[in-house]
């Protein structure tokens, strides 16, 4: 019996069109890699016929410089690393948005990552990006010690954190006026003559939750209004826990009769609480979404812009980049009451 001769296997990447070299484009130029190179940087000192040859070369062999490459050896790599807890959240994929609008126009590379509020994983990410060796980071951070940081700090790396500063480091800082919103939104409600206004909100453990919560309570000190601990119910965007929190609210000789919910995640929880749907309780929320003016009962809200947020963080970064010294700077962003 006649066999057919095995077909023999190719080796791994066999059939692959390895990427053109400097090197290639030489030889195809008659030129040395060094006249590439200065071709490829726009640097003088070249003839236009030698020009001219070096750039139909590229062009033949369809040569991409290495632009990673090349920024190494300039000592910088043209991105920059920004960490999130959540880019699914809105105001933190506006953040994003807002940086990456200001890294490219700045014709830099944007690495975004999500630490999912979990201290080492935030830790590995910002360890990870700084091996990369990112020009600036931009952090979103979770309530823990960013002194692991120090020493990056002190070596030039300019770090930026926006929506809540950073625990154990001077670094610069871009916020939001947490508080001064927070009043504004209370405030409105006490001028509709509301007297009994519950609050629902993040723990006092993260910066935010604490500044909304100080915000509530200045504005019921400014109106002579006492405060009320049985009124406050902070902890997890839970849909449940505020089911519960509203139906407390409610219960009790003295019941509240308006709401301000201290961020999106606990305001769309409250909205999809049953005993939230089925009250009338008047609601003010500290951060806009989409469709808030479409609701039922149109949503009054105090805005924030994380958009602008992350475009003054980026700009910070490049600030630094660009030579700026001195302390640590905090830029505190104003916030604006939507009423509907």
């Amino acid at each position: 019996m006649t066999r057919e001769p095995k077909t023999p296997t190719a080796p791994p990447g066999a059939g692959r069109v390895s990427r053109p070299t400097m090197r290639d484009v030489a030889a195809l130029a008659g030129v040395g890699i060094k006249t590439v190179s200065r071709v490829v940087n726009g640097e003088r000192h070249v003839s236009e016929e030698t020009r001219q040859a070096v750039e139909r070369a590229i062009a033949q062999l369809r040569f991409r410089r290495n632009a990673g490459a090349a920024s190494l050896r300039q000592g910088q790599t043209s991105t920059i690393g920004l960490i999130v807890e959540d880019i699914g959240e809105p105001i933190q994929s506006n953040i994003a948005r807002g940086v990456e609008r200001i890294a490219h126009d700045a014709g830099t590379l944007l690495l975004t990552a999500s630490s999912s509020d979990d201290e080492e994983r935030e830790r590995a990410l910002t360890l990870s990006l700084i091996s990369r060796r990112v020009d600036g980071l931009i952090i979103v951070p979770s309530p823990f010690d960013h002194g692991f940081l120090r020493d990056e700090a002190d070596a030039g790396l300019p770090i930026v954190f926006a929506d809540r500063p950073p625990v154990g480091l001077a670094a610069d800082v871009v916020l939001a006026d947490n508080r001064g919103g927070a009043r504004t939104g209370t405030q409105h409600l006490i001028e509709d003559g509301h007297r009994r206004i519950a609050f629902i909100g993040d723990p006092e453990d993260v910066y935010t939750g604490a500044e909304r919560l100080t915000g509530y309570r200045d504005a019921l000190a400014n109106a002579g209004l006492p405060y009320d601990p049985g009124l406050v119910f902070l902890g997890a965007p839970d849909i449940a826990r505020c089911d519960a929190a509203v139906t407390k609210a409610l219960a009790g000789t003295w019941p509240a009769t308006a709401l301000f919910t201290g961020n999106s995640l606990n305001t769309l929880a409250t909205l999809r609480a049953p005993s939230f749907q089925r009250s009338d309780l008047a609601h003010v929320a500290f951060d806009d979404f989409e469709l808030a003016d479409l609701l039922r009962r149109p949503l009054t809200v105090v805005a924030q812009d994380p958009a602008a947020m992350g475009e003054s963080a980026a700009q910070l970064v490049f600030d630094r980049l660009g030579g700026l010294e001195g302390p640590a700077r905090t830029v505190v962003l104003p916030t604006t009451l939507i009423a509907r």
